[in-house]
């Protein structure tokens, strides 16, 4: 059960929802492993990797969408595994296809096969094209607030960052990137990659982020379905903190209880 505040919705493409962690479907070692990590976590927005994972166009193979089905879960649909912009233009129009007009996906365009950095300039060039095709298109993209500042101004919907590479665990290495990325953005900000745990998760979500996205973390963790539901926590504690807004930092200590006044 999700425990959010009911009043403090994500809202991505003009839909709104309740969870803020946003899950892969990759990586796990079967479909029920997926299903019982995807509910655990308690997202409602699941990305899948049009390349890797079969949602209709193998039909004689299993189907993600019989173990989260899209009357519950929103799919989106990713284009990881693209290193140009044709290719990703060309796997979302595949997933608009199967499943019945779906608008809403997620953009990468990679650089790099290993750090799987993204390339910005087909990220762009993508981007343009699938705004102007009418898709509703939340992108990775590195921490660089020029760039997301781009991005955003192209119309893509969400802004998703790295906070180190893909599947390193690494968490957050520069919070001041993400900061000034988070604090002129109009656009939801979404940590996507590089989160290890829930302290990672924690701290992304107390710097302001709208969301964060993960599979790995998740996926290959000792044990997916109880990290999945520390994801869960670790998210909703980091909103909750950075709504509440924490205490100034100090050099000198501050007592809990007033001095004024004591007897003797």
């Amino acid at each position: 059960m999700n425990t959010a505040p009911t009043h403090d919705p994500l809202v991505i493409a003009g839909r709104s929802f309740r969870s803020r962690l946003l899950t892969g479907t990759g990586k796990f070692k079967d479909l029920d492993e997926t299903a019982r990590a995807t509910e655990a976590a308690g997202a409602e927005i699941v990305t899948v990797a049009i390349r890797r994972s079969n949602i209709g166009q193998n039909p004689g193979e299993p189907n993600l969408l019989d173990v989260l089905p899209p009357e519950r879960y929103t799919i989106l649909p990713n284009t990881a595994g693209c290193y140009t912009a044709e290719d990703a233009v060309r796997t979302c129009r595949l997933a608009r296809e199967l499943l019945d007009g779906h608008t809403l996906v997620k953009l990468e365009v990679l650089g790099d096969q290993r750090t799987l950095y993204p390339d910005v300039v087909q990220t762009l060039k993508a981007a343009e094209l699938l705004v102007a095709d009418g898709f509703d298109v939340m992108v990775y993209t590195s921490d660089d607030p020029i760039l997301a500042r781009q991005l955003e101004q192209i119309g893509c919907c969400a802004v998703m960052p790295l906070a180190a590479p893909i599947g390193s665990g690494l968490g957050i290495q520069n919070r001041y990137t993400l900061l000034e990325i988070i604090e002129n953005a109009k656009v939801p900000v979404l940590v996507d990659a590089g989160v290890g745990t829930a302290s990672d998760a924690a701290i992304a979500m107390e710097l302001g982020c709208d969301g964060v996205l993960m599979n790995t973390a998740i996926a290959g963790a000792r044990d997916p379905v109880l990290m999945a539901g520390a994801m869960r926590k670790a998210v909703e504690a980091g909103r909750e903190a950075f709504l509440a807004g924490r205490i100034p930092r100090k050099r000198y200590a501050s007592a809990s209880s007033p001095v004024d006044g004591l007897i003797g």
